[in-house]
């Protein structure tokens, strides 16, 4: 959507904030011996209590109020009584709701408890180039140039961006005009960014997959030469300088 007067601004703050304190609070929630559906409960009861809805229950019928990725799993994960965290283990929680007719996006990987299996670093890694690509981002820019910042970090690092999962438009809707805004350079791309729009801009990075593939359960998505992808999203208002960050209260 394109944020035309401050109704419009004050709904996407409203909603973006209650997603981005949702995202924190399960953040803090998740610790070793509770299951992803206890730990998914927990954030529909605070989505609730905003009087927000999920965002995947209401555009596709998703089994859970969030979804919730552990390990190899890094995103769309249908949280599970049988799924119980323990420590080290790299969890993934995408957090995203509507509320009065405004819809807002965010998400992040975390590690739970102690570090056991270096994870961190990934996960610094992936922050890092999300910060450092929306400090590039404003209205005129071209969406293909984000990508190739993205990339071109990931591979400085020896690592590599999941090509088939974007960033993407949000506000009225949970995916939007411009629906795709990739990790990676795509030249034959010539969309730009434009002022007072709203994106949800992702970061995917990987250790050894570029794809991600679909597990049976038709929702979970695992890389395609394994290894580990860590994920972090804010939805953010273009301007002609910085962008507002409306989701910077989940605190990645």
């Amino acid at each position: 959507m394109s944020i035309t007067n401050n109704a419009e601004l004050e709904g996407m703050q409203k909603i973006s904030n209650a997603v981005a304190v949702t995202l924190k609070a399960m953040r803090e929630y998740a610790k070793p011996g509770i299951s992803t559906k206890e730990l998914d409960d927990y954030g529909g009861k605070l989505l609730e209590e905003m009087g927000a809805k999920s965002a995947p229950y209401l555009t596709y019928n998703f089994p859970g109020f969030t979804c919730i990725s552990v390990n190899k799993s890094f995103a769309h994960g249908i949280p599970s009584t049988n799924i119980i965290l323990q420590e080290g283990d790299l969890v993934n929680i995408d957090v995203s709701a509507e509320l009065d007719g405004y819809w807002s996006d965010n998400g992040g990987s975390f590690v739970v408890g102690e570090d056991m299996h270096q994870h961190q670093p990934l996960v610094d890694l992936s922050k890092r180039i999300l910060y450092n690509a929306l400090d590039q981002i404003k209205g005129g820019v071209r969406i293909s140039e984000i990508g190739k910042l993205i990339e071109t970090q990931a591979k400085k690092a020896n690592c590599k961006v999941i090509q088939n999962l974007t960033g993407h438009g949000v506000g009225r809707s949970l995916h939007e005009d411009p629906l795709e805004i990739p990790n990676y350079y795509d030249r034959f791309n010539t969309k730009r960014f434009r002022k007072n729009s709203v994106v949800a801009i992702e970061t995917f990075i990987a250790t050894h997959s570029t794809q991600a593939v679909e597990l049976e359960d038709g929702w979970t998505f695992v890389g395609n030469k394994g290894g580990y992808v860590v994920q972090h999203e804010h939805t953010i208002m273009i301007t002609d300088g910085k962008p507002v960050i409306l989701t910077a209260a989940n605190g990645i």
